[in-house]
């Protein structure tokens, strides 16, 4: 069945067009250098620990360098900063081949190289996601941030079948370079994209918009945003880390050992495919959908934590994964439309800073869970929790825009202007 023309609208615009053919072999390059280097540490040391390790070397930098990142964004040009950043992960990617194909006798090197790539990604991301939004119209970013989704879902399938099958065959230096040659893809894309054609967002100007601090006033003093960031950091913490929960639900209550994980991981990467195409069939991403899918994701999750079996199990991580989509499209799409365009690459850097700190916090604390009282206790337990706090946020958003919650649930929040702190993103 052909999607509807609504879904993919965001296609209509040749520099979208050209953006999203790049992502495409871009993120399919990346998921193929993840499997690399995670079989690389792990071969060499023999331990999952040091793999853990190398993930927080590459998140550790935007937790410290976000922010700056973000001011970056929002004083400089995004194209140039956007091929620098590409470059630079280009030619990271050419040292770890290099490494790689003279068998390393220390991690060292690699570790190196994991955490300089996290400092490229911490100053660069926010203008990556600058650009991105600049490709296509205001009204058509959502669709164009769900697309984004379906094309990274499918990418990653790719990408990791693709490194599966060349990993014993070609070796680990062949992923590294083929990841290093995806990054061209991007450069020549944003070569190629039409200038007049650009929707170029207004970029700080005067001193007194300039900087971390300001950007962290702004986020300080904008209620409605910093409700979205709490219930973002919640959800991502408990609701999001389902690798952990379905690797421990596999080798535990379900007893489908590593086979089993491999079938979870597929369907709930299914799931996400699903989810980008809901979200980008939908002409507005409002809060009203956000909070749904919040809930919607937490109530299955709590389920799921409850299932007797596998396939019933596997049955409910196709809308756990969906949801989880749309709802964190329709963070992203509210927290930057609603933001003015020269804050837009310090809220692009914080909504980073929360993910990565929802990764380092909920992914331990869900296995310290898991370990400690079983998998199915930390399902119930987080989907509990995020279940209140999805109310809890319904509620505040009410307040802010100064409604009854009964019809904040029904009804649209009023509109307000973008200047005062207590502005609530449009619709509920």
């Amino acid at each position: 069945m052909a999607l509807p023309a609504a879904t993919l609208r965001s296609l209509r615009h040749r520099n979208y067009r050209l953006w999203a053919a790049a992502d495409l072999v871009s993120v399919t390059g990346t998921w193929m250098q993840v499997l690399g280097v995670n079989w690389l540490i792990l071969s060499a040391t023999g331990s999952a620990t040091s793999v853990g390790v190398s993930l927080v070397l590459q998140a550790l930098p935007t937790l410290v360098l976000g922010m700056w990142g973000g001011s970056l964004a929002d004083r400089l040009p995004s194209r140039p900063v956007v091929l620098a950043a590409q470059i630079a992960q280009g030619a990271l990617a050419l040292v770890l081949a290099l490494i790689a194909m003279g068998e390393p006798r220390s991690m060292l090197p690699v570790y190196a190289v994991m955490l300089v790539s996290g400092v490229v990604s911490a100053l660069g991301g926010p203008a990556l996601g600058r650009f991105g939004a600049e490709v296509v119209p205001p009204e058509d970013l959502p669709n164009a941030m769900a697309l984004g989704s379906v094309i990274s879902s499918g990418a990653r399938i790719l990408g990791m079948s693709a490194a599966g099958i060349l990993l014993p065959i070609t070796g680990i230096g062949t992923l590294f370079l083929i990841n290093a040659a995806s990054f061209l893809a991007v450069i020549g894309a944003v070569v190629a994209m039409r200038r007049d054609e650009m929707h170029v967002l207004a970029r700080a100007s005067s001193t007194a918009d300039l900087g971390v601090g300001q950007g962290v006033r702004y986020v300080l003093r904008t209620p409605w945003l910093l409700v979205l960031l709490g219930l973002a950091l919640v959800l991502g913490s408990l609701g999001r880390n389902y690798q952990v929960t379905m690797a421990a639900m596999s080798a535990g209550p379900l007893a489908a050992g590593s086979a089993g994980y491999g079938v979870l991981s597929t369907v709930f990467a299914v799931g996400t495919v699903i989810g980008g195409v809901v979200a980008a069939g939908r002409a507005r991403l409002t809060v009203r959908l956000l909070l749904g899918a919040a809930l919607l994701a937490s109530a299955v999750q709590l389920l799921s934590g409850l299932a007797p079996g596998f396939l019933s199990f596997a049955a409910l991580m196709l809308p756990v994964a969906a949801s989880a989509v749309v709802l964190d499209t329709a963070v992203a799409a509210r927290a930057q439309l609603d933001s003015p365009d020269h804050m837009r690459g310090r809220v692009i850097a914080v909504l980073g800073v929360v993910s990565a700190a929802s990764g380092a916090v909920g992914g331990p604390l869900l296995g310290w869970l898991s370990d400690n009282f079983g998998p199915r206790l930390a399902l119930q337990l987080g989907g509990s929790v995020t279940v209140v706090a999805t109310v809890l946020a319904a509620v505040l958003f009410a307040r802010i825009a100064g409604v009854r919650f009964g019809d904040a649930v029904r009804e649209p929040f009023r509109r307000a202007s973008l200047r005062r702190a207590d502005v609530v993103p449009e619709q509920v």
